[in-house]
This record gives structure tokens, sequence and C-alpha cells, in this order.
């Protein structure tokens, strides 16, 4: 079955295929859709989803993620993309200096869409911010997320699609899509 992906990140629709490892046969379209402004990352998926779906009229997946830091309360949340854009993972690292608290969270939300519904399918990761950047991989913030003692960066792509907030999401997407769409 052919499945889009709608996403201008080339690294997520890299990622994604990493994943399918050729299982589905997927493309990816760059589309600019309306973004749902909500601390919910499963309402901002679903409604991406709709629109996209609304727009394209072909069964396709979005990705909505979410980074959220303890100590500021869950911050940047769901204005992950926005933060990384305008203060960067420097600036998050410069906001964590004497910080003790350094847990964080990244959350993604794959939302489904096709003629018969919306669906959306989360992953959840839990690690720290590190003190400094590290690993040449992955994108975003991966250079600061530790998961044990390696930040995502110091990942492989295909270790990090087993491991990874997206890869959790994905499996829970695929465990549904093989056994309603590909029987």
């Amino acid at each position: 079955m052919n499945l889009t992906i709608v996403t201008s990140n080339a690294h997520k629709a890299q990622e994604v295929g990493a994943f399918f490892g050729g299982s589905l046969k997927l493309s990816q379209v760059s589309l600019d859709i309306p973004e749902l402004r909500s601390e919910n990352i499963e309402e901002i998926a679903y409604a991406k989803a709709q629109s996209a779906f609304e727009e394209l009229k072909r069964p396709l997946i979005v990705d909505d993620t979410g980074f959220f830091i303890d100590a500021f309360n869950g911050f940047p949340g769901p204005y992950a993309a926005y933060v990384l854009r305008t203060v960067g993972v420097n600036g998050i690292l410069k906001l964590m200096e004497g910080v003790t608290d350094r847990n964080a969270s990244f959350v993604t939300s794959i939302g489904y869409a096709d003629e018969r519904e919306v669906r959306v399918f989360s992953g959840t990761i839990q690690g720290t911010i590190a003190t400094e950047k590290r690993g040449a991989a992955g994108f975003g913030y991966d250079p600061i997320f530790l998961m044990g003692n390696r930040t995502l960066a110091e990942m492989a792509l295909e270790e990090k699609s087993r491991v990874s907030h997206r890869a959790r999401a994905l499996s829970a997407f695929r465990d549904w899509f093989l056994v309603t769409h590909l029987k």
C-alpha cells in the first residue's frame, strides 16, 4: 500500500523511511497546512492529519513532536520547533546553566488520515538534558537529549529508529495499520 508522509522536514521523512525499511511504499509531500495552537500534541497531530487529507485526498501520516523540560514546567512543549528556530539548542543549554533538574521528555504523535477516519498514535521517551552538544547524527534537539549515557545524536539512524519517541509512535501506528489495512 502507498502511504504519504506530509512534512517539510527531510530528516523526519528519513527517520520514518528507516523505521518502515521498505515494508510500506512511502512518499514525502511538503504541504503548508495550518497548525492548531494547543498544549496537547495529539490534538495538533489530529488537526494536521485532517487538514492534510482534505487537501491531498489520499492516505497519509503527519507528525507533531513536543520537547518537554521538567525544570521549565514543560517548556518548550508543543512549541519546540519555534524555540529551536529562535533560541536554538545553544539557547536551551544557556537557559539550563545552573539547573540541577535536567529531566526532559520527547512526545511524538503520528496522525493518520484516510477517507474513513483520522487516528492518532503517540510515543514518549524520558531522558535528561546534556550540559553540552554531543554527536553528529540526528537533528533538532538530538545533540542535547540524553537517553542513558548517550545523546540521540550519538546514535546511528537505525538505532534511533528503534528507540526514539517517533519510533514508539510509529510502532503503535504500524501495529494498528497492519491489522486493519494489510489483512
